[in-house]
């Protein structure tokens, strides 16, 4: 049985970086990645749902939008530096917890903390109200895309953890 799971994490792996590789070798080497026009291309932590994001500005400041089929987010920027200083003082895995902006967040999850009034922005990363939600499980995989943070792949309550 743990062979098994061993050959799954292996396998799952080799997934996550064809993925890559293919989105890579499709991009302009001209053209930064991460734009509008390049997107960085994604996948969920448990590997269940694609999705882009992008660097943008809106009203001068530094947003990433994220793209999940028609739906659009807005994340302030800054969230990928503040949660990996975050997940460096923590030290250890943290849950990621998403939930949508109505519904309570866990506590002490990577949810919980981008909307706590003791984060560094004092409240929600999210930028547009009622999408403001789902930043434990849109950001971490970009963190991890980065090079910023480990990231779990299970079916379920994965975690991350600083690099």
């Amino acid at each position: 049985m743990r062979q098994i799971k061993t050959a799954t994490a292996c396998v799952n792996l080799l997934k996550r970086y064809l993925f890559k590789l293919i989105h890579s070798k499709t991009l302009n080497m001209n053209t930064e990645v991460g734009t509008k026009e390049n997107p960085w291309m994604l996948k969920t932590a448990p590997g269940t749902s694609e999705y882009q994001m992008y660097k943008s500005e809106k009203d001068s400041k530094d947003i990433l939008v994220c793209v999940v089929g028609s739906t659009v987010l807005h994340y302030d920027y800054r969230c990928l530096a503040d949660l990996q200083n975050m997940l460096k003082s923590h030290g250890d895995w943290m849950e990621l917890g998403s939930a949508d902006e109505q519904k309570p967040a866990k506590d002490g999850t990577v949810e919980a903390w981008g909307r706590s009034p003791e984060n560094p922005v004092g409240g929600w990363y999210g930028l547009k109200k009622g999408f403001r939600g789902r930043f434990g499980m849109y950001i971490p995989p970009l963190m991890e895309y980065l090079g910023l943070a480990e990231l779990e792949h299970n079916p379920k309550n994965n975690r991350m953890k600083a690099k």
